[in-house]
């Protein structure tokens, strides 16, 4: 069953598509079989990033059930066997305005994939679409600026997530499930708060429910003269959700990230050696070290004592 992790933002514009078409494409070089799905509704483009520009087959063929199956809509990616794409549409506002039932269907169909790895890029901003698909994931990659606007964004892009994860565990419960679905919360304590009038165990259940939820984060153009002040942030995120923020790389500032985009590349490819690739290449293995179950104890002796010196 493939590893499942979400690339979400609280602001459009901050290169969350193309940190995650990098990130794919290195993830394949260390070939590990990759899945780049784009669900960014109404701005997907992670299919020109690889230069294709007509792709035959979008996640909208699947959602309005002329392919049965998620598989028959990945497409390759050239001169990259371990990487494939699901190409994004915004043509349809049956995607856009997805039905519930049209939503589980496709988790599970992610699920399914025959992959190592799924990168799924959710669209920007805290849509009950974009946080359910960020929330789908086995693990959770965020992407900032430096610009104050984006990481106040990304907070209550993170906060609302944790809202969203805790509410789902409680309102799969008959008996608060009326309680909160038609109810509009701002934080935590609120939910906890309206839970506990009728689940006496509400708060250990929320703790619980939040303890899987630990947000990586990528920052992107970088410079020297501006910075995101990640420990404040990750101190805010700890007070709020009881959760850590774990920084994966800061990607500084680099012309070559605009050429490559123009030159419908990932700088990885473009320009390998570039600030901005390199940092990418530190950020990529970060990521895949972090979802990478640690082997048992006993695989990790190179040189195992013989038979006869075991006791």
């Amino acid at each position: 069953m493939a590893t499942i992790v979400s690339v979400g933002s609280g602001k459009g514009g901050v290169g969350k598509s193309v940190i995650a078409a990098n990130v794919a494409m290195l993830l394949a070089r260390k070939s590990k079989r990759v899945v780049l799905a784009d669900l960014d509704v109404g701005g997907a483009d992670a299919h020109i990033l690889f230069g294709m520009l007509h792709p035959p087959l979008t996640l909208t063929d699947f959602v309005e059930r002329r392919v049965e199956r998620l598989d028959e809509v990945l497409q390759p990616v050239s001169a990259h066997p371990f990487l494939h794409l699901i190409p994004g549409t915004g043509d349809t506002l049956a995607t856009a305005n997805l039905p519930f039932a049209k939503k589980k269907r496709l988790i599970r169909h992610f699920r399914q994939l025959q992959a190592d790895v799924v990168l799924v890029d959710i669209g920007a901003g805290t849509s009950y679409h974009a946080l359910d698909f960020f929330l789908m994931a086995d693990h959770y990659l965020t992407v900032a600026t430096p610009d104050p606007t984006s990481v106040l964004d990304l907070y209550r892009f993170i906060k609302l997530a944790a809202i969203r994860r805790v509410l789902s565990a409680f309102l799969s419960r008959d008996a608060v499930s009326e309680a909160l679905s038609e109810r509009d919360f701002s934080s935590l304590e609120e939910v906890i708060q309206a839970v506990g009038e009728t689940d006496p165990n509400a708060r250990e259940t929320a703790g619980r429910t939040l303890r899987g939820f630990q947000p990586h984060l990528i920052v992107n153009r970088v410079s020297g003269k501006s910075r995101v002040n990640v420990l404040q942030l990750k101190k805010l995120l700890n007070e709020y959700v009881g959760g850590d923020l774990r920084m994966l790389g800061e990607i500084p500032e680099d012309p070559a990230m605009t050429r490559a985009v123009r030159s419908y590349l990932p700088v990885v490819e473009f320009e390998p050696t570039a600030p901005a690739s390199l940092a990418l290449e530190h950020a990529a293995q970060a990521l895949l070290e972090s979802i990478t179950p640690s082997p048992p104890a006993a695989i990790l002796s190179e040189n195992p004592l013989p038979p006869e010196q075991v006791a």
